[in-house]
């Protein structure tokens, strides 16, 4: 796995965590649950972005069209899976809390932003 996947997923990780605890103290565990199944779809939808659109990057990297296509691609699977597991989520889970799910969600995300400003 890639050093900066494998970091963000790590700060995924310990952001979805922070939320949990932070709405299970305030909200209880239904709150905390959701805050974790909220980061849980960031970090499963990053995961399918970098698992589709950096696999075959040594053999795509030479042709830029190649590259951005699978870009696209990964993007595409990003997408899809937070679709699909959010749907899941609000078909399957009766006591979701929905605040803790959504700010977890938004705060995973932003280490996708994070890993911008990282130099390394």
């Amino acid at each position: 796995m890639h050093p900066q996947v494998r970091w963000i997923l790590r700060c995924q990780f310990l952001v979805t965590l922070a939320a949990a605890i932070l709405a299970g103290l305030a909200a209880g565990l239904d709150a905390a649950v959701s805050a974790v199944l909220g980061g849980g779809i960031a970090m499963a939808s990053a995961f399918a972005y970098a698992w589709r659109a950096l696999r075959p990057l040594e053999q795509t990297a030479a042709d830029a069209r190649k590259a951005f296509n699978a870009q696209v691609a990964g993007e595409a699977y990003k997408f899809a899976v937070s679709l699909l597991l959010f749907a899941l989520v609000f078909k399957t889970y009766a006591q979701l809390a929905a605040l803790p799910l959504f700010l977890a969600y938004a705060a995973t995300i932003v280490v996708y932003w994070m890993a911008l400003l990282r130099q390394q």
